[in-house]
């Protein structure tokens, strides 16, 4: 075994090792691509459920019309009401995870060296999914960013933290509304956006 593989590398012969290292950043970024694009088709299935025009729909996924009308005849849209609820303080675990994601985004931003930069950019990037070890890790880091920098953030930040992980805490809670149409990936995504929206709106009320 050993002289075949000194032969692999001394005749110029790549390995399947070498070959699966090569490829593992490649296919990272293919699956992140395949994901972006089935979560943007949950996007659009949400947005007709809202009663939004395809017009409106394609100025603001930056696709063309034809591209969304063709989305939105493949999931066959039920826009008769809206699919689900806006409300912060929604308790399943896709929800609570966007949040934390969020927060954590919004530390990293105001943080020169926050420890929870690197992981908030591997989600943000796809190279990293939300499993209970990613959310136990970027809590920790997390947490860590909110002690040692405790004076230059603001208290709402905390004050998420500290909601959000309670929440984590206990097990997952069922949301009433948010039919099974609805993926995880939808929800944590919307929650992200929500919790941004909420520190942003904090913020500028707090004068910082």
């Amino acid at each position: 075994m050993a002289d075949r593989e000194s032969t692999h590398r001394t005749s110029g012969t790549l390995t399947e090792e070498q070959a699966v290292r090569m490829l593992a950043g490649m296919n990272e970024v293919i699956r992140a691509g395949e994901e972006m694009r089935r979560l943007r088709a949950e996007m659009i299935q949400l947005f007709a459920g809202f009663g939004w025009t395809q017009d409106t729909i394609a100025r603001i996924t930056d696709m063309s019309q034809p591209a969304v009308s063709k989305q939105v005849a493949k999931y066959a849209v039920d826009t008769a009401a809206p699919p689900m609820g806006f409300a912060l303080d929604q308790y399943d675990t896709p929800w609570l995870e966007g949040r934390l994601w969020g927060l954590a985004e919004a530390v990293a931003e105001s943080l020169d060296a926050a420890r929870c930069t690197r992981c908030v950019d591997a989600l943000a990037r796809g190279r990293k999914r939300f499993t209970p070890r990613t959310v136990d890790e970027l809590r920790r880091l997390l947490e860590d960013d909110l002690t040692l920098h405790r004076a230059e953030l603001p208290a709402g930040f905390r004050a998420a933290y500290d909601e959000i992980s309670r929440g984590l805490d206990v097990p997952p809670k069922a949301t009433a509304g948010a039919p099974v149409t609805v993926s995880a990936s939808v929800r944590r995504t919307l929650a992200h956006q929500l919790q941004r929206d909420r520190l942003q709106d904090e913020r500028l009320a707090g004068g910082h």
